[in-house]
């Protein structure tokens, strides 16, 4: 069964020219503990960046530690963690050590992903692509749940591509088990 949905634009006064720092003038995020993923390439980047300068104290995890550094350590008001969305134990680990923090979670912004990688999948048979842009997101929600609840006013953004649109989800075989593997389709 292949399900789309139609999407339908939002009122707002940002439109896809405006600029972070548009967004963010005159926020104060100071006191608010937020985790990015994806947050040290691409847009997760400009977020951490935006949100660092806003005040926030930003937890950005990542598969590869060695390198994420680089590009995090000279940012004020960040830290590093490991995770890998693809890894449920990995998953479990870092919400367990953020939760063992005793701290709230005030914003999670979801926005690491792959794109286009040949077949591989993860310890429990799922796609790359689905397991990392969205199971692997889903199952590190429910597990910082209580933190984000602490925080009483909390937000959950997932970050997703125009490229979602492209087909719609094949729900009979979202994995490929039956049929060709198409990374483009996949995405």
């Amino acid at each position: 069964m292949l399900q789309t949905s139609k999407q339908e634009p939002i009122d707002s006064p940002f439109n896809r020219t405006t600029t972070a720092e548009r967004v963010m003038k005159g926020v104060d995020l100071k006191g608010k503990n937020v985790i990015v993923t994806g947050g040290y390439s691409g847009i997760g980047l400009k977020v951490t960046e935006m949100l660092t300068q806003a005040g926030a104290h930003v937890i950005v995890p990542a598969r590869t530690v060695s390198k994420a550094l680089p590009v995090v350590e000279h940012l004020k008001n960040a830290e590093l963690g490991l995770l890998d969305l693809m890894d449920p134990d990995s998953i479990d680990r870092f919400a367990k050590g953020f939760l063992a923090s005793n701290r709230q979670l005030d914003l999670l912004v979801e926005c690491a992903g792959i794109m286009f990688p040949p077949l591989k999948r993860d310890s429990r048979g799922n796609e790359s692509q689905f397991s990392t842009n969205f199971l692997g997101h889903f199952q590190l929600t429910a597990k910082l749940y209580p933190a984000l609840k602490k925080a009483g006013h909390s937000r959950v953004i997932l970050m997703s591509s125009r490229a979602q649109s492209w087909n719609g989800v094949d729900f009979g075989d979202p994995n490929f088990n039956r049929r060709k593997y198409d990374p483009r389709t996949a995405y």
